[in-house]
């Protein structure tokens, strides 16, 4: 139900909410490790919802996956 209701709030996004904070801690120049302190998950969880975004978009890295998404409206820096 809360996903749902996620989907209404922030309309049909490309990223989950979790990728996104990912992704604005990781544009504040955060490390892996800080942003799994930071999110209290796992950097391997970092890592995944790294690898997941850069799926998503069919970008080769990190930096181009922020791009993108800046691109796309999805990320704001």
């Amino acid at each position: 139900m809360g996903s749902h209701l996620e989907e209404e709030t922030f309309g049909l996004r490309i990223l989950t909410l979790r990728e996104r904070e990912v992704f604005e801690l990781l544009v504040q120049n955060l490390t892996t490790r800080e942003i799994a302190g930071k999110m209290f998950i796992s950097e391997k969880t970092v890592r995944n919802h790294i690898s997941n975004v850069m799926q998503k978009l069919n970008v080769k890295g990190r930096s181009q996956a922020v791009v993108e998404l800046i691109r796309l409206g999805e990320l704001k820096i």
